[in-house]
This record gives C-alpha cells, sequence and structure tokens, in this order.
C-alpha cells in the first residue's frame, strides 16, 4: 500500500509556490512580527544599521541578477547608485519632486546608464567586461567629482527629508518601516523574475551562452536586459540611499563599494536572492565588527590607536571572499540550505 508523503505536489502551480508548507507560513509570520517590534525594542544605532542592510540587500539583488544569475562580471555597481542618488537629489532637492517620482526616475536613470554599457558590452567576457564596467565606474566617479553645475561636485549635495504623503520620515525608526517595505517588495520581484521566462533565459545564457542561443534565446535581447534590471535595483537603493543620509558626496560611491557588493553576492551565494539578503547584512554589520576589533586591540595595543581605516575593511572583504571561494562557494545561502535540508530529513542522514 502506497504511502503519500505530506509534501507530495499534484499541480506546477503547488510546485512553484513560494510558502509552500503551513511550517514555513508560520515562521514567516514571526519573521514579520520581529520586523515590526524592532524599532521598540533594539537600540537607534542598530536601527540604522537594518536601514543601511536593507539599501544594500537591495543593491545587491540587482548585482546578483547580473552576476549571479546571467554571469555578467561587474565591478562598476557603485556608478548606478551614484546616479540613482544624484538622480534623486536633484530631484528632491532643486525641483521639489516627490518620492514617488524621484524613486522611480531614479531607477529609471540608472537602467538607461545600464543600456549604455551593456550594448557595448556584449561580446566582452569574463576579465574584459569587468575591467569594462569598472572604467565605467571610474567615468560617473570623475563626472560626479568635475561636473558642479549639475552635482555640486566635492561639495555634495543635501537632501530634503523623505515625505509620504505628507508624513515626514525624519528619524531612523520612521524610515525603517518605508526601508522594510520597500526591500520586502525588491526581494519578492526578484524571487519572481528568476522563475519567469526571462529568470530562466538568465540563467541558460549564465551556464552556456551557446547552448542557449541554439535554444533560440536571444543573447543580446537578455544580457541587455540583465545591465537594465541590475542598474534598475541599484538606481532605486542609491535614492534610498541619498534619503537617508540626507546628504551625498563622490567619495560616498568609490570602487571599494563595488568591491563590497561583489563580496555580498559573493559571500551570500551567487545566483540566490536570499543570498542576496544574507550577503547584504553580513558584509554591512562586519565593519562594525572590525571597528569594535579595532578599538579593543588599541586597549592592548595604544600603538594601533588611530590606525583603523577603510584599508581594514577593504583586507577583510578581500580575505572573505578568498575564503568563501574556497571553502563555501555557494556562500552562507548554501550553508542555510544545508542545515535546513538536515532539518527536514531528521533523524536520517541522507
Amino acid at each position: 500500500m502506497a504511502i503519500r508523503s505530506k509534501t507530495f505536489r499534484e499541480s506546477y502551480y503547488e510546485d512553484i509556490k513560494l510558502f509552500q508548507t503551513i511550517w514555513i507560513k508560520f515562521w514567516m509570520m514571526l519573521f514579520i512580527i520581529a520586523l515590526v517590534a524592532v524599532p521598540f525594542v533594539t537600540d537607534p544605532y542598530l536601527v540604522y544599521i537594518i536601514d543601511i542592510s536593507c539599501i544594500a540587500t537591495i543593491a545587491a539583488l540587482g548585482l546578483n541578477i547580473l552576476t549571479g544569475f546571467t554571469g555578467q562580471i561587474s565591478l562598476g555597481h557603485a556608478a548606478f547608485l551614484a546616479i540613482g542618488a544624484y538622480t534623486t537629489a536633484i530631484f528632491a532637492s532643486t525641483l521639489n519632486m516627490k518620492f514617488w517620482v524621484c524613486l522611480p526616475a531614479s531607477g529609471v536613470a540608472a537602467a538607461c546608464a545600464g543600456l549604455l554599457v551593456g550594448i557595448p558590452c556584449l561580446r566582452l567576457k569574463g576579465l574584459y567586461l569587468a575591467m569594462a564596467t569598472m572604467s565605467f565606474g571610474v567615468v560617473v566617479e570623475y563626472v560626479t567629482v568635475t561636473w558642479e553645475d549639475l552635482t555640486l561636485g566635492v561639495r555634495g549635495i543635501s537632501v530634503p527629508t523623505l515625505d509620504v504623503f505628507g508624513y515626514a520620515l525624519d528619524s531612523n525608526e520612521k524610515l525603517y518601516y518605508f526601508l522594510v517595505a520597500v526591500t520586502a517588495l525588491a526581494v519578492i520581484a526578484a524571487t519572481n523574475l528568476v522563475r519567469t521566462r526571462v529568470g530562466r533565459a538568465f540563467i541558460a545564457i549564465r551556464d552556456r551562452d551557446i547552448a542557449a542561443e541554439v535554444m533560440g534565446v536571444n543573447l543580446t535581447r537578455y544580457k541587455v536586459l540583465a545591465f537594465a534590471i541590475g542598474s534598475f535595483y541599484a538606481g532605486v537603493a542609491g535614492g534610498l540611499y541619498a534619503y537617508v543620509m540626507h546628504y551625498i558626496h563622490p567619495d560616498h560611491f568609490t570602487f571599494l563599494l563595488s568591491v563590497q557588493y561583489l563580496a555580498m553576492i559573493i559571500i551570500g551565494g551567487l545566483g540566490s536572492v536570499l543570498g542576496s539578503v544574507f550577503g547584504a547584512v553580513f558584509v554591512t554589520v562586519v565593519p562594525e565588527f572590525i571597528k569594535a576589533l579595532a578599538q579593543t586591540m588599541t586597549l592592548v595595543f595604544p600603538a594601533l590607536e588611530d590606525k583603523y581605516d577603510d584599508a581594514w575593511n577593504i583586507a577583510a572583504f578581500g580575505l572573505l571572499i578568498m575564503l568563501f571561494l574556497i571553502f563555501e562557494p555557494k556562500g552562507l545561502s548554501g550553508i542555510w540550505l544545508r542545515i535546513k535540508t538536515c532539518f527536514k530529513n531528521w533523524p536520517y542522514t541522507y
């Protein structure tokens, strides 16, 4: 007599549902309740770190769509954040536009820039593509410094307080719920995107672009589309960053920021939406631990006082990328998958 499994699926709809069991829905509800309660039970600085993590998650999703799912390496992701941030800053401070105009405009401006980069880079792969995107980042950084009539150069631009339908989000606690909501929408959109025809085309291009073209995948169309979508995510993240910081400067969007986002998707897991979230939170929090460690070390070794700078972060990110590539290529999402599988199969080991 056959015994029906409790996870047996009878239709394609059941197979693609995001929340397939009641336990997943239960834990998700607990997670949502915890998110709602965070500002009431935690330190304001921790709320600020979560706000920055939300912005990093959105930008990391864009880079993972481009690099993790489509296989197009980019070292100029910070440039698209800069375009989004400056678009929001100019629209909000100079033109007095509302957020529901500024944020979409930031995403569209960054997406247009992604098209300008993606089309000339269609025939480039690997190191050549990485160098081309890095060069674009250098160009954007140079423009933000020298085009003073538009960007105010090294003086930077002040950004007004985010106003959502007449309600001023003038603190990190008030911004928290807005950022969490936007991040949730970005995660859901990315999750559904990779399950569609477009997402499957991205993965086919990443795995074997020649075979994908033989099967009928239009490489030109989908590579350019990946650049546009990834850049759109980065532009929206840049716009949110401008609202949170209330001030943007060219030094906020250096090559180091691109390295940080590359570290996020490698540490979190290439080709994984959940990995983008894990990586963004991990890389955002790590510098805080490094800073605390540096302060502790100065108590033991006074000669190290005032020695902490960005070089520590660069060294840490480089070391983390190397360790994850060697020992855990699937990143934090791979570790999470093994843990989940272990609990699912308990008490069996297979």
